[in-house]
Order: C-alpha cells, then structure tokens, then sequence
C-alpha cells in the first residue's frame, strides 16, 4: 500500500513539475516572441521610411540602386515574419485547422502544389522556423544598419514630384515594387548626351515574362515630369508599325522618346532597316525596346532590365494588400491563413501580376472563410488538372498562347486562351468579368464568350480578355483543348 502511494505521489509531483516548466517556458516564449515582434515592427518602419523616400528622389549611383534593392528584399522578407508572428496564435486560436479538416477536398491543394511545411507543427518544424525567422531578423538588421552612407547621399538626390498612386499601398492603384528598375529605368532617360560628341541612338531593352508590368513600367516612369520635359514627344510604336512607318517614307522630328514593343524575335536586316530609320532622330533622342524575347535584348546599346517575376515574399506581401484591401488583416486570422496558402499556389504556379490581381479582386468582395477556401480549393483544381493533361502549369500555357482548362472554376467543360491583340472578337461576343464567372457559374453565355479577367487601373489601362469555349464543341487535333487557330499572347 506504501508503495502505492509512494509511486502515485511521484507521479503527481512529476506531472507538476513538468507543468509548471511548461507554463515557464510558454510565458518566456511568449515574452521573447512579444520582444521579437516590437524589434521587427521597429525594423520595418525604418526600412519602410527609406524605400519610400528613395522612392520620391532621382538616384543615378548604381551602387546605390543595388542598396536599395536589397533593403527592399530583406523588408518584404519582414513582413513576411511578422505576419507569422503577428496571427500565427490567432489562427490556433481561430481553430483554423478545424475548419480546414471539415473541408476535405482542399487536399487537393498538397497533391498539386507542394506546401513548404505541414499543418501540425512539430518540434522539427518549430526549429526551422525559428532558424527562418532568426534569418529574416538578421537580414534586415543588416540591410538597414548598412544604410548610414545611403541615407547620407539620398539627402543630395533631387526629389520628384508627388502623385498620388506613389504612395504604396492606399489602394490597388498603385505600380508595386521595381523600386530599382524604375531607378534604372530612369537614370537612362535623364542621362545627358555623351559630351565627346558621338551621335550613337542610346538603345535599352527591357526584358520581362508575359504580364509581369513591362508597360506599367514604362507608362509609370513616362509620367514623370522630368521625362516628360525632356523629350518633345512620346511614341509607343508596335515591332510592325516601323516597319510601316519605314515604308510610309515618314520622318520624325525633335528629340524623342520611341517605345518599341516586339511580341516576336526581328531578324538582323529588319532591325538594320529600324535602326537607320530611327538613327535619323534629333540628338538626345532615346529607344526603349520592350518585349519577352530575351534574344531582342542584342539590339542594345546599354545593359538591358531584366524584369522577373516577384519574390514569394513580395507576391505575399502584395496578394494580402490586394486581397483584404482597407480591411485589417487581424480581424480575419482565418482569411489570413488562407491569403498565405494562396499566396504559396500562385507563386510556385509562377502566375502573372494579372492573375494575381484577378484572383485578389474575387476574394475581396466576399470576405468570408468557406468563400475564400472555395475558391483556393478551385484553382488549386485547376493547375492539378492542367498539370496532369499537359505536364506544365496554366501560366506557361498563356504564355505559349495556348488553351487552358478552366472547368473547376467555372463548373463547365471550358477552355481559356487569350485574345490575340488585333482579335475583334470584345464587341461581337457576349462578355463577361472574371469575378462574376467564379462568383456565380449560372451567368455563364451560351456558347462562345469573351471572358475579361482583369482590367488595370493605372497607366497603361491596359484590359486582358480571354477566349472560352466549351471543351464539348469539338476537338483540335494538335490539342489537348479545343480553341481556334488564331493564337495570341499579351507581350
């Protein structure tokens, strides 16, 4: 009987001790986490506050634009630890795992994309965390106390002008990012002649994937007041228009600035016809060449802009502003979670700016967790599906101007391509939005339609309609999905 009550006392007396060391050392992880979140908020503002500033000024050091490239990544990489330590008790809290065990069929969402960890947190995955978050910290720490000489030399950069999309992230009228690109970019334009007299046309190639913000780009910087005063006129020309131009014996005059967008590759003797044609442009004349063949970049005369496709870091930081708009984030642990998850699908899945903007404008007219995991569930579907038919994802489908299967999302045998840039077809065939396709299948058109899946709300207001068709009207033999012959993608 002793020993009964000796081993029972033991036990209780152990399971105590081991309480009261796990309640310590939650309280302490939650006070060091606590400390960790004011240290990187106050990280952040301090990044925030220089971007923003070099944002408003003219700098022409590339050292400097290097600097302020790499500031930009390590606090977009930030963000992203704060909002792991800001909601992650919010969801738990929320009981989100909950809600995602009552909605089996997003698993379909790990079989298509993997996920860069599991939903239970292990002590494996904890650690790596915290190695992760130690990392983001300590990069940032490094990038802002490395800023000493650029904020000293920032104070010498003349400022630009204010207008209001500048400003970050007000609304979804804003050019996002491409802090030092837009450096670059401007930098080119406002460089002044070579003095030694030499007449040689100052080419730059800007070079991007299909809607990764070429032309917003271009439009964004063509609006600042300094380009604008510099050259006496702005020209946007398509790779056939000079060509026709040429023929049309016209001559420009005046110190211009001619943008030139090439949606194919242009042979030596073409481009020998151009540039003679252009070279006769007043002195101080600029080329800005824009397209998505990487060979057109030989046409330059100076280091080409390689545009890429947006950080995972930067795509979350975006997706959220998008997709909770004026909403605070914190109110909706929940969506939070799932703005993280669908951040994750549209990245490995390398959509467009486009996309992202088209799937972050249906989320936010309906803020509500079974909505929001409908629709991640549905086009999670839909890249498993394009995946499994043609062994690539729907974005390079777009891109190589061919049909993509639209079923899961809008619950119909459909395929999408886009129009092609000289396709009529807006103004013949019914149209419909893609926020309002998702949202409600039934306002689905009878037979063919011209689906617009998003349009930009900033220069160069550009729309992006697509084509659909049913699936069941017929088949193409060169492919899996029906569509018609024409093909097209947007450069």
């Amino acid at each position: 009987m002793e020993i009964a009550k000796s081993a029972v006392a033991s036990e209780l007396v152990s399971r105590f001790i081991s309480f009261v060391m796990n309640k310590y050392h939650f309280s302490s992880h939650a006070q060091s986490q606590e400390k960790e979140v004011e240290r990187l908020q106050h990280l952040l503002m301090r990044a925030s506050t220089i971007v923003e500033e070099a944002d408003a000024r003219y700098i022409t050091n590339s050292g400097m634009m290097m600097q302020l490239k790499m500031l930009s990544e390590a606090m977009y990489r930030g963000h992203s630890l704060l909002d792991t330590l800001r909601y992650g008790a919010l969801q738990v809290a929320a009981g989100f795992d909950e809600v995602s065990s009552n909605n089996s069929s997003s698993s379909s969402l790990y079989l298509a994309i993997p996920l860069k960890r599991s939903r239970t947190t292990t002590e494996k995955d904890s650690k790596i965390m915290g190695l992760e978050s130690h990392g983001a910290l300590e990069s940032l720490e490094i990038a802002v106390a490395n800023m000493s000489e650029f904020v000293l030399l920032l104070g010498g950069c003349e400022r630009m002008s204010h207008r209001p999309y500048d400003v970050y992230l007000y609304t979804d009228n804003f050019m996002f990012s491409r802090h030092a690109e837009k450096q670059k970019l401007l930098s080119f334009l406002l460089q002044h002649n070579d003095p030694s007299g030499n007449h040689a046309l100052a080419i730059l190639p800007l070079i991007g994937g299909v809607a990764v913000g070429k032309k917003t780009l271009v439009a964004h910087v063509c609006g600042d007041e300094r380009v604008c005063s510099r050259f006496s006129s702005i020209l946007h020309l398509k790779g056939d228009n000079v060509l026709g131009i040429l023929d049309d014996g016209r001559v420009m005059f005046g110190i211009m600035l001619v943008v030139i967008e090439f949606a194919s590759d242009v042979d030596d003797d073409d481009w020998k016809k151009i540039h003679s044609f252009l070279v006769r442009m007043d002195r101080g004349s600029k080329i800005i060449i824009v397209s998505k063949i990487k060979r057109i970049a030989r046409f330059g005369t100076v280091k080409p802009i390689l545009l890429s496709g947006l950080s995972h870091d930067e795509l979350r930081y975006l997706f959220k502003a998008l997709a909770f708009g004026s909403v605070e984030p914190g109110e909706h642990p929940r969506l939070v979670q799932i703005a993280d998850e669908f951040a994750m699908v549209i990245h490995s899945s390398q959509v467009s700016l486009v996309a992202t903007n088209m799937f972050a404008d249906v989320l936010r007219s309906n803020l509500d967790v079974q909505f929001w995991r409908c629709i991640l569930d549905k086009v999670a579907r839909m890249v498993k599906r394009n995946l499994s038919i043609h062994g690539v994802n729907p974005t390079m489908r777009i891109e190589q101007g061919n049909p993509v299967d639209i079923t899961d999302i809008a619950l119909h045998p459909l395929s999408m391509k886009p129009c092609s840039v000289n396709l009529s077809i807006k103004s013949v065939l019914p149209s419909v939005t893609f926020r309002e396709l998702v949202t409600d299948p039934s306002v689905r058109p009878k037979g063919d339609f011209t689906l617009m899946a998003w349009e930009s709300r900033i220069a160069p207001y550009k729309s992006f309609p697509n084509y659909v068709t049913s699936i069941a009207q017929g088949t193409n033999q060169n492919s899996a999905l029906p569509g018609r012959k024409r093909q097209g993608a947007p450069i």
